[in-house]
C-alpha cells in the first residue's frame, strides 16, 4: 500500500526528494530507491523529523509499537498522522502517540495497488482544514476518496469496500468455473469474466442512473438475462449479501475493540 501511494503521488508530480520512507528491511528500501528515487532510512524517528505528514502504512498488530517509538518526535511538531492500518481507531492512535495529535484514519482497499482504490477517511478533532486537504490529496493518488462524519461508519466501509474486492473475486471465480462447465476454455472463460466485470463497473461509474436501472436496461423480457436473474432472485441474493456484509461488519467492530484494548 505504501508503494502504491508513493507511485501515485510521484505520478501526480510530487518531487521524490520530498518523500522519506522508513522500513527495517534493507532490500525493501533499495527497491523503493531504485523505483521511485525517494529518500530511505531504517530509522522511523529520523524519517518523521520535520515532516508535514506522516503516513503509518504498517500492519495493525505492530502499530502500537511504531507509535510508541514516534511519540516524542510527533509531540514536538504539528505533523499530520495518516494511518492506513486497518481497524485501529483514531482515539487509540492519538493516545499511543501521546495525546493531542492530528490523526486521519484511512480505509483503502486492495485496488489502490493499481490506482483504482476506494478509500474512506475520518479525521479527529485536531485535524485542520488544510490537513484534511493534505490527507485527501495523498489517498486520492490511489483512487476515489470519501470523507466520513462518524468513525463508527468505518466498520461498514470495511465490510463493503475494504473486503468487497474479495467478494467480487469470488463471484468472478464462480462465473469462470460455470463458463468452463458450459464448454468454454479456461482462458476464454477467464478473459470474458474479467472484461465483463470491468465493463459493468465502467458503465456504472460513467452513468448517472442507479445500478438497478442499468440492470433493467440490459434485461429483455423473456430473454437469457431475465432467466439468469430469476435464479439469483430465487436464491435470495439480496439477503445473502446482507448477511455477508453483516458478518464482516461485526468482525471489524470486534477487531477494532481488540486492537485498541491490547495496550
Amino acid at each position: 500500500m505504501a508503494a502504491s501511494l508513493i507511485g501515485g503521488l510521484i505520478a501526480d508530480h510530487l518531487t521524490p526528494s520530498a518523500v522519506t520512507v522508513a522500513d527495517p528491511r534493507a532490500e525493501v528500501l533499495q527497491r523503493l530507491r531504485d523505483r521511485f528515487g525517494v529518500n530511505t532510512t531504517a530509522d522511523n524517528t529520523a524519517a518523521v523529523a520535520g515532516a508535514d505528514v506522516v503516513v503509518l502504512a504498517v500492519k495493525p498488530q505492530v502499530l502500537h509499537e511504531v507509535c510508541a517509538e514516534l511519540a516524542d518526535a510527533l509531540q514536538a511538531g504539528p505533523a499530520l498522522v495518516v494511518s492506513v492500518a486497518a481497524g485501529v481507531r483514531c482515539e487509540d492512535i492519538a493516545r499511543w502517540l501521546g495525546g493531542d495529535v492530528a490523526v486521519v484514519r484511512a480505509m483503502p482497499n486492495t485496488p489502490a495497488l493499481v490506482q483504482s482504490g476506494a478509500t474512506a477517511l475520518y479525521a479527529n478533532a485536531a485535524v485542520s482544514a488544510h490537513q484534511r486537504d493534505l490527507a485527501e490529496s495523498i489517498l486520492r493518488a490511489a483512487g476515489l476518496t470519501l470523507w466520513l462524519d462518524d468513525e463508527a461508519q468505518m466498520d461498514a466501509v470495511t465490510a463493503l469496500s475494504g473486503s468487497g474486492p474479495a467478494y467480487f473475486f469470488r463471484i468472478m471465480e464462480s462465473m469462470e468455473a460455470a463458463g468452463v462447465a458450459l464448454g468454454l476454455s479456461a482462458e476464454a472463460a477467464h478473459l470474458l469474466t474479467l472484461q465483463t466485470a470491468l465493463g459493468a463497473a465502467k458503465m456504472a461509474l460513467e452513468s448517472d442512473e442507479p445500478v438497478a436501472e442499468l440492470r433493467r436496461r440490459v434485461t429483455s423480457p423473456g430473454g437469457t438475462t431475465e432467466q439468469g436473474l430469476r435464479v439469483l432472485d430465487e436464491h435470495d441474493v439480496d439477503t445473502l449479501f446482507t448477511e455477508v456484509l453483516k458478518a464482516a461488519h461485526q468482525r471489524s467492530r470486534e477487531l477494532a475493540k481488540l486492537l485498541g484494548e491490547a495496550r
